[in-house]
């Protein structure tokens, strides 16, 4: 079946669309650059390990290190976390004083994202990725957001709300079409990153929040594929088997799971569920023009309790940032920045709502792919 064909039939959006239930993609996958390099080098999640790395070579040049011979990138953010409330005060010193820094560098980047024409209004910025799940992360958007506003930028830079792992898995909800949510409780969601491939089961709890606002993750399983070093194939095939293994978890949980897989990934996703670019990080060659992940999901588990399976992927930070949709009613135009190995970015216009759950009820979903566009800069 062509890809409008699908479309139209089923309410099912295009892989990488513009257009979803909730929201117009206004952007996706921006990379700035400035003399240094990668805009998003400098507010990754290495930019502060580099930072405190720098804010502890005068104290071990003089024998008084407190973290010792540990190295930067070595030192847990809840060892960080644990330094800041600590008796201390000079281990305290240096964590702040990296902090500072690193919110610096993140003011610098948002400001430039503010002033691209995709990122024009922009009310609202979420920030996720794994550096925002610690209080070290927090105090550090908090900062960046004072400084934002003391040079005149009015735009809220807001932690966000679900735990960063489990944003990845919910946003899925938000590609899924309004039916799904009358007929089923739950969905099979997968987030895919450089390091780790997570799938999980979903709960909608769409009866006690049509919105998606209490959506949680029931079960997840994490393969840490880096530490691996697979082929692509060999990759595809795990990936298989731990959604096979869900698949029979929600079944013995009694769950009513839907025919759908939502899939959050790296790169510029094209509309037929290519990869265009940005995967070099993930196992293999992804973005080969003989490599389609979902088609390949599809061939290996082309039913989900009786029904054809569906399978939509869009960009992993676009997947981020679309579990905080609920959250975002106040505002028209929104943005999410996801702090990780890189910066992950994406840039959103909330949609009129006409049905109960928030969502576009007569919208086809038909929008097409961004890719290209997105990472052309004023």
């Amino acid at each position: 079946m062509a890809t409008d064909q699908l479309v139209n039939t089923t309410g099912i959006a295009q892989h990488g669309a513009s257009r979803l239930p909730s929201v117009d993609v206004d952007s996706f996958n921006i990379e700035l650059k400035d003399d240094e390099g990668f805009l998003g080098d400098r507010a990754s999640k290495g930019a502060f390990r580099e930072i405190l790395e720098e804010w502890r070579k005068p104290l071990r040049n003089s024998g008084e290190d407190p973290f010792g011979d540990e190295p930067s990138d070595k030192i847990s953010k809840k060892a960080l976390d644990a330094v800041l409330v600590g008796d201390n005060t000079e281990a305290t010193a240096v964590v702040h004083s990296a902090i500072e820094d690193f919110a610096q560098e993140l003011a610098y980047v948002t400001r430039r994202f503010l002033k691209t024409k995709a990122w024009a209004k922009t009310d609202c910025i979420v920030v996720g990725g794994g550096f925002r799940a610690s209080r070290l992360g927090e105090i550090a958007i908090a900062r960046a957001e004072i400084i934002l506003k003391s040079e005149g930028f009015k735009v809220d830079l807001v932690p966000i709300r679900f735990d960063p792992d489990d944003a990845g898995l919910i946003g899925a909800l938000h590609l899924a079409p309004s039916w799904i949510f009358e007929a089923y409780d739950s969905i099979l969601a997968v987030d895919i990153g450089g390091t780790n491939i997570r799938c999980g089961i979903v709960e909608t709890r769409w009866k006690k929040a049509p919105d998606l606002s209490k959506a949680a993750v029931f079960k997840s399983d994490l393969w840490r594929h880096a530490d691996d070093e697979p082929s692509r194939e060999a990759a595809v095939k795990r990936l298989v088997k731990m959604l096979e293994g869900l698949i029979e978890d929600a079944e013995a949980e009694g769950f009513k799971l839907a025919p759908f897989i939502g899939i959050a990934c790296p790169g510029v996703i094209d509309a037929d569920g290519s990869i265009e670019k940005g995967a070099q990080n993930l196992p293999g060659n992804w973005e080969s023009s003989k490599f389609n992940l979902p088609a390949s999901l599809v061939e290996a588990i082309p039913e989900i309790g009786e029904h054809d399976t569906a399978v939509v992927m869009h960009n992993d930070g676009v997947v981020q940032g679309l579990a905080e949709v609920p959250f975002m009613q106040h505002v028209d135009r929104w943005g999410v920045l996801t702090i990780g190995t890189g910066l992950g970015n994406a840039r959103f216009t909330n949609r009129r709502k006409e049905g109960a759950n928030g969502k576009d009820r007569d919208s086809t979903e038909n929008g097409k792919k961004k890719g290209k566009d997105n990472n052309k800069n004023d």
